[in-house]
């Protein structure tokens, strides 16, 4: 045993000793206990806790990026006559944000709580591959400085959407198109290598007597998005690699006047952005079903249920990427078989909704912040759902493509889905990671501005698009002006009550509020509950016996 474990396992004995926790290691982790320098021991560490950490500090830090880009967005569509920008820096803002969003503030944190979350509750003393863990999170900060940086090169930042459409992308596109070309690559590879390592881990690391119908939700959720993290990147890494070779060597992939076909790469596009927003939702269901039997002490309702819709929802989401094309020029028969598996995928997750709904029903309930944020998750995922299946439907998609419907929709999901449960988690988790409890209070201050932000901001959007409003516009008409001005108000609302949150991790992360113990939630359940909090450096140095775990869960349960 090394020095430093010898440590840890000195501090972790002292706090059962105890009874409290007063004698453990502060939350300060990557100090390595004052081993290792500091600037070192976060560049070359390969402990999962520590890496999480990174990954959740950066996914933060993008979010107030890509939603300062957002905020710039909603002030030049406060009043029409494009006041701010003209709309070429309009384009770019568009594509940035949307970018760093998607690639920089959601997969990153949904990766940091794997990262956090699955060997402590898999009882793993770590990732099965730690320094493949430290190269998939350093990728990162390089990536994002090639994607920001593009703004100040000559000619400008990328300025053809987020989804990178040829021919905007392969013959128009600015010189700096090529730096987020190799940027998107650099993405791809963390975003693969994280994923052999969760499944790696998944597979290889359970505790003894995990069975693979014991492992907890998130877990579950998390080790089948990393099956679609692997099938769907190296087609994004394919089609970028394409738009290059158009720009430079020559090729006509799509290029008309060449004998290529613009819309080869929106089938190529598609093919990876369809699983890609499954990506970015699936953890989100592990979270809100972690969280939602706590704060309802009661056993998830349908768990084998809850896990075989999360791999149809996987399975689905390869075979229906057309449903983002209806009307570019696709035949009748093919448009049918894209509307019937798209509208296919709201049986799952109706199952999963439903359960959540079951799991509260007739729950001794409690509405802590955690649970606030998953209650709202449910219902605002739901309403993202709904739109989902208008916009299969294509005759109705006709009228709703490329709207601010569109907008909408997709907000809904990724906002008051995707985003909504990263707080939740956050909340949930927080008092576990630093040992400290946030502040209560601004929690919920933080939840309801939030709530109340995300639907003054995008509930309009639903209106504006059936209006006929169009999408990437830096200027509109008259009529559209009052729901836009609502919008930007609660932009800037959703933008301020980020603040709110900064404030209160922060003051926990460096040790304000009061002691937690090992058991945080009164009707908290699994593994990670057994750990103290903050946990060990090496979560079990010993893997647990799953029965004992189960059995002390069920005598809660039964109390």
């Amino acid at each position: 045993m090394t020095q430093e474990e010898h440590h840890h396992a000195h501090g972790h004995d002292d706090g059962h000793h105890h009874g409290h926790i007063g004698h453990l290691p502060p939350p300060h982790h990557s100090l390595k206990n004052g081993i290792r320098p500091w600037i070192s021991g976060w560049l070359f560490t390969t402990n999962h806790k520590d890496i999480g950490t990174l990954y959740l500090l950066f996914s933060l830090l993008m979010l107030f990026v890509g939603g300062g880009m957002a905020l710039l967005i909603r002030l030049q569509l406060f009043e029409p006559g494009a006041r701010f920008f003209d709309p070429n820096f309009y384009n770019i803002l568009v594509t940035v944000h949307g970018l760093v969003m998607v690639f920089g503030v959601i997969m990153p944190a949904f990766v940091g709580l794997a990262n956090w979350m699955v060997p402590m509750m898999i009882g793993a003393p770590d990732m099965a591959l730690p320094r493949l863990n430290n190269w998939s999170f350093w990728i990162l900060p390089f990536a994002f400085s090639l994607l920001i940086a593009s703004l100040f090169m000559a000619g400008g930042g990328p300025n053809f959407g987020w989804t990178l459409y040829a021919p905007l992308s392969s013959t128009y596109g600015p010189p700096s198109t090529d730096y987020l070309i190799v940027g998107i690559h650099m993405m791809g590879i963390s975003s693969v290598l994280g994923a052999i390592n969760i499944i790696a881990t998944i597979i290889n690391l359970r505790a003894p007597g995990m069975t693979w119908m014991k492992v907890p939700l998130f877990v579950w959720t998390w080790f089948i998005t990393a099956f679609l993290l692997i099938g769907a990147m190296p087609v994004l890494a394919g089609v970028v690699t394409m738009i290059l070779f158009d720009r430079h060597f020559g090729t006509s992939f799509f290029n008309a006047a060449g004998g290529g076909d613009p819309v080869m790469y929106q089938h190529l596009f598609w093919f990876f952005g369809h699983p890609e927003v499954y990506i970015m939702i699936l953890p989100a269901f592990g979270i809100i079903s972690e969280v939602i039997p706590t704060f309802s002490r009661k056993r998830l309702f349908g768990y084998e249920f809850m896990v075989g819709a999360v791999a149809a929802i996987a399975f689905l989401s390869y075979i229906v990427w057309g449903h983002h094309m209806f009307t570019a020029g696709m035949a009748v028969g093919t448009q049918l078989y894209f509307m019937y598996v798209t509208m296919l995928i709201a049986v799952p997750t109706g199952i999963k909704v439903f359960n959540w709904v079951g799991t509260m029903w007739r729950g001794s309930l409690s509405f802590e912040t955690p649970m606030l944020f998953a209650i709202a998750f449910v219902i605002l995922f739901t309403i993202g759902g709904f739109s989902g299946l208008m916009l299969a439907i294509v005759p109705a998609d006709y009228q709703y493509q490329d709207t601010y419907f569109v907008v909408a929709h997709f907000h809904y999901v990724l906002v008051a889905g995707a985003l909504l449960s990263i707080f939740c988690a956050v909340y949930y988790w927080l008092p576990k990671w630093c040992g400290r409890y946030y502040n209560e209070s601004l929690g919920k201050w933080h939840f309801w501005l939030t709530v109340i932000g995300v639907n003054l901001t995008f509930f309009p959007m639903h209106f504006l698009g059936l209006a006929g409003m169009p999408r990437r516009i830096a200027d509109y008409a008259p009529q559209f002006t009052e729901f836009n001005m609502v919008c930007t108000i609660g932009a800037f609302l959703l933008g301020f009550a980020q603040l709110i949150f900064l404030y209160n991790i922060l003051t926990t992360m460096f040790g304000k509020g009061e002691r937690a113990d090992g058991r945080v939630w009164e009707g908290s359940h699994g593994l990670e509950w057994t750990l103290d909090s903050p946990p060990p450096y090496h979560s079990f140095s010993t893997p647990p016996l799953i029965s004992d775990v189960s059995h002390e869960v069920e005598e809660k349960y039964v109390r």
